[in-house]
């Protein structure tokens, strides 16, 4: 995995890359190019090569509220998963959080997607809430880190 990069997301093609990646691992939640600059203004977005290939994204929500809960979203191409990718994405979006002054973290999966599942509760994460948006039939999944563990546990 030596030749893993992850990069914060800079100008609308990297952008571009962010938003593919983010639509093919939550399709319910499929947004436009307008929908993914707003989320780069408020958000760090960070996309993660293997080579010159890409095989994942970030999303980093920073500290909010009285607790400074932030949100680190790790996403990985289902080709690519079960490498370490999604570990690294997370690790280094945990420690962009951090230095942001997080004091708890939480993340966000679709319920169908149970490798992602599978693979927050292996970081520490425990389940605080299912939900359906309104008008719409897909389950969401709000986890919250209950302890810290290193890649491989």
């Amino acid at each position: 995995m030596t030749d893993l990069r992850i990069e914060a997301v800079d100008g609308d093609p990297a952008l571009e890359q962010w938003r593919h990646v983010h639509n093919v691992v939550v399709p319910p939640a499929a947004m436009s190019l307008d929908d993914a600059r707003q989320r780069r203004d408020r958000y760090r977005l960070e996309n993660a090569y293997l080579g010159d290939v890409l095989v994942g994204c970030s999303t980093v929500r920073p500290p909010d509220g009285e607790g400074a809960v932030a949100t680190v979203i790790a996403r990985v191409l289902p080709g690519f998963r079960r490498r370490g990718f999604g570990t690294a994405l997370y690790e280094n979006g945990l420690a962009h959080a951090r230095v942001l002054g997080a004091k708890a973290v939480e993340t966000c999966v679709l319920a169908v997607n149970t490798d992602g599942l599978r693979f927050a509760e292996r970081h520490g994460f425990v389940e605080i809430e299912r939900y359906v948006l309104d008008g719409e039939s897909d389950e969401w999944v709000d986890l919250r880190l209950e302890r810290e563990s290193g890649a491989g546990h």
